[in-house]
């Protein structure tokens, strides 16, 4: 069956660092793009980063450029995000996300999310 996964989250001060990581299982790993999302308190569930297959094609919001680091190791079946300089509203609820477009057929996957809380 289909897994993913997390670990890593934490409580964390303002500037400190989390690396989360996604453990999958159960599907064709290399063939799916890896996101992060995240759900702050009273907010719409947003897209962090991602990461493609096989040309890692990579994008985040805004918001988080120049602190979050997407990575993945097919190998492993695992994708990770560095989180550095971390601020208050980086505070939310961590998913992994994989998704794959097949001919005509979307297969996705959610992680059960972990929790991320920044806060002096």
């Amino acid at each position: 069956q289909v897994q993913l996964v997390e670990s890593g989250g934490g409580l964390v001060q303002p500037g400190g660092s989390l690396r989360l990581s996604c453990a999958a299982s159960g599907f064709t790993f290399s063939r799916f793009g890896m996101s992060w999302y995240r759900q702050a308190p009273g907010k719409e569930r947003e897209l962090v980063a991602s990461i493609t297959n096989s040309v890692s094609r990579i994008n985040y919001v805004d918001s988080v450029k120049g602190r979050f680091t997407i990575s993945r190791d097919d190998a492993k079946y695992t994708v990770y995000l560095q989180m550095n300089s971390l601020k208050p509203e980086d505070t939310a609820v961590y998913y992994c996300n994989a998704k794959r477009w097949l001919w005509g057929t979307w297969y996705e996957y959610w992680g059960q999310g972990t929790q991320v809380t920044v806060s002096s």
